[in-house]
């Protein structure tokens, strides 16, 4: 059993982890960051944190790189204070797309990252549907890799749409689609998808009859919301009545917002591993969906060394 439980949060979403603590019926941890003229990433903690069981909640979302260093210094501020063990909580795992070596001098970021990570001084890793399962063994650390499933599946329920078809997006996200479809006893579709350049992709072919169905597209990361938007005008071509979509981690970067808002999807949901509150301002189809209380019944379960896999669905 490790003493007390404090958690801390950086700049990238701090709506996030209040939400957490109000769960965990904690005060947020008092540390104070900001950046030096040219750019240089300071922090200080505010508190003592001498033998405590520290959670430092970061999402590597929007400024990505600037997130993330910050969450380097944090976890480094934390070791050199003499925490008992410091445990990197990352909503949503920037660089996991690039993941393998696919193309000739290529880098795998993902593993440079989760390297980066352990360096800086982090003890386990706490993160949510990362973009590829391999990924937590590029740890030598623990990770617990945390599914926004229960989230998702209460959210479904409660449109109430008679014959739902789930939708993968493409064929990476088929066991995704397929473990929802199987929780709902829903038919499951899936869109065969040719990938052209980054950030754009060309839909080929749907396999499964979505004639007259409402069909819910489920995908983890929606960040320029083309390849939503070419899935949306395939299940519609062939005859789909409704088109409802889900993104794990709303990225939702540059055309993204104008593309969904411009599209005839009927409503977007995306969950708040990153912030959405601009987001949700510029785009009425988008709907969030909180993870607070999943990452805060995980850590405190992680803190009372009790079973996570529970949460595993």
């Amino acid at each position: 059993m490790y003493s007390e439980l404090k958690v801390f949060g950086g700049r990238a979403h701090p709506a996030l982890t209040e939400e957490i603590c109000s769960y965990l019926e904690l005060a947020r941890g008092q540390v104070s960051a900001f950046n030096f003229s040219d750019g240089e990433i300071f922090c200080q903690i505010e508190e003592n944190v001498r033998g405590a069981d520290v959670f430092v909640v970061q999402p590597t979302c929007q400024p990505v790189n600037d997130n993330f260093i910050e969450l380097l210094v944090m976890l480094d501020a934390f070791k050199r204070s003499s925490a008992s063990r410091v445990t990197a909580v990352i909503p949503y795992y920037g660089y996991a797309r690039q993941d393998k070596k696919d193309k000739p001098r290529v880098p795998i970021t993902a593993k440079l990252v989760a390297d980066l990570i352990s360096a800086a001084g982090a003890d386990r890793i706490l993160t949510m549907d990362v973009h590829a399962a391999q990924i937590s063994g590029y740890f030598d650390i623990p990770v617990d890799h945390l599914f926004a499933a229960p989230v998702l599946l209460e959210e479904i329920r409660r449109l109430d749409e008679p014959e739902l078809m789930i939708v993968a997006p493409d064929a990476g996200g088929v066991a995704r689609a397929r473990a929802i479809a199987k929780r709902l006893d829903c038919d499951l579709a899936i869109v065969d998808k040719r990938r052209v350049k980054a950030n754009e992709a060309e839909v080929m072919n749907v396999i499964g009859d979505v004639t007259g169905r409402s069909t819910l597209i489920i995908d983890d990361i929606i960040d320029t919301g083309g390849t939503l938007v070419h899935t949306v005008d395939a299940l519609l071509e062939k005859g789909a009545a409704k088109v409802f979509a889900i993104g794990i981690h709303g990225v939702l970067s540059g055309p993204a917002l104008d593309r969904i808002a411009d599209s005839n999807l009927e409503s977007v949901f995306v969950t708040n591993t990153t912030p959405l509150e601009e987001k949700l301002a510029r785009c009425s189809k988008l709907r969030p969906l909180s993870v607070a209380g999943l990452l805060g019944e995980a850590i405190r379960r992680i803190h009372d060394n009790s079973s996570v896999s529970s949460l595993f669905v």
